[in-house]
């Protein structure tokens, strides 16, 4: 038996949008009500669920007359508008057959990179959690604009089980494990354990699968359980009917072990969760204030600015190379700072304002990469 399964009280559970949708299109109910039944057996157990679910885009296809995911954002924010109310409505069906209450959680990317949003997200999970009820997470398609996606779930989850201070992410598809190659091909071996990026070494792993409906595909696992891994939590990718037996630590799927203690969880979601808006190209006195002494930037220390942001969003800061060394929230829109570079906060203060003595980015805003 799988300890660190056994042990978890707090988990998040993944579910792709393969196992929740009929080939033709619309929700599958039995596969819905399956998985509901393991979590909710989980949960009479004690234990906190956090189920997020792909399968909206999926599910509006059907009651729209599309034959397959279309690419268009438009369309596909249409199909989420249709789908999500479908796919929210049998969840809660399901589980109130177990007397449990579900509340759904529509997240996109600015939610967990800007401060506010990100403590919001958190406090309404907890409080969830506290009542006993089971939040279901999805990406909030219908809004999300391609500069603030996720891209996939996979990531999504990775990022929630970081966000609630999970003991173990469940990762479920239609492939039952993580395997050296294409499991249709002869000779592909199923990996059973994951220890560390040397486990991974030769492995080749696929893209979305061919239903059409998702996605992600392996590639979104692996990097997903890499996140999370790297926040401390272990996590098992396999297939939705064998989610009972992994649930219940046996030995099926993979296990991906924790790397590493976890990381303070702003900082750790600021390095993954979010995408530059802009770059700030550091001196190499700043280089090495940043990185080696875990110091502010200033604006002395930068040379010049790239892109269109404002005050609150996350830049890369970069090595003369152009390689990013560092990203943080910048205090600063991109307009204000070209005429900052290469002075001091006291000089800007003497000659702007009392306000313009402070960092371009604090260190407690900044992680390193």
């Amino acid at each position: 038996m799988r300890e660190a399964v056994t042990a978890a009280r707090r988990i998040v559970v993944k579910v792709g949008s393969s196992s929740l949708t009929t080939a033709a299109g619309g929700l599958d109910t039995e596969q819905v009500d399956g998985l509901t039944d393991v979590l909710a057996g989980l949960a009479a157990e004690g234990r906190e669920i956090v189920l997020v679910s792909s399968g909206a885009i999926a599910a509006g296809l059907a009651p729209l007359g599309l034959a397959r995911r279309p690419r268009d954002l438009a369309t596909q924010q249409a199909a989420a508008s249709v789908g999500q109310g479908l796919l929210i409505g049998h969840y809660a069906a399901s589980f109130a057959r177990h007397r449990l209450t579900v509340g759904q959680v529509l997240l996109t990317a600015d939610d967990v990179t800007r401060r506010a949003h990100y403590r919001n997200a958190y406090r309404t999970l907890r409080k969830l959690l506290d009542l006993r009820a089971v939040p279901i997470v999805n990406e909030n398609d219908t809004v999300a604009t391609d500069e603030i996606r996720f891209g996939d779930n996979d990531r999504l989850a990775a990022l929630v089980a970081a966000l609630v201070d999970a003991d173990l992410l469940v990762l479920l598809s239609d492939v039952d494990a993580l395997y050296t190659g294409d499991p249709a091909r002869p000779g592909s071996t199923r990996i059973t354990d994951v220890r560390g990026d040397g486990d991974l070494a030769g492995v080749a792993v696929g893209k979305a699968g061919r239903a059409g409906v998702g996605t992600g595909g392996m590639v979104t696992k692996v990097e997903a359980a890499r996140i999370a891994t790297g926040a401390g939590i272990p996590v098992v990718l396999t297939a939705a009917p064998l989610a009972a037996p992994a649930l219940a630590g046996e030995s099926v799927g993979t296990l991906f072990h924790r790397v590493r203690d976890r990381p303070a969880a702003r900082l750790f979601w600021l390095a993954h969760a979010t995408s530059p808006r802009g770059r700030l190209h550091l001196d190499s006195g700043a280089v090495a204030a940043v990185v080696a002494r875990r110091k502010s930037l200033l604006p002395a220390g930068i040379t010049a600015v790239d892109g269109s942001f404002t005050a609150g969003d996350p830049v890369d800061l970069v090595d003369d190379s152009g390689a990013p060394v560092a990203r943080g929230l910048v205090n600063y829109d991109a307009v204000e700072l070209p005429g900052l570079l290469g002075r001091s906060t006291g000089d800007l203060a003497a000659a702007l304002g009392p306000a313009y003595e402070r960092e371009v980015v604090h260190r407690d805003d900044l992680v390193l990469l």
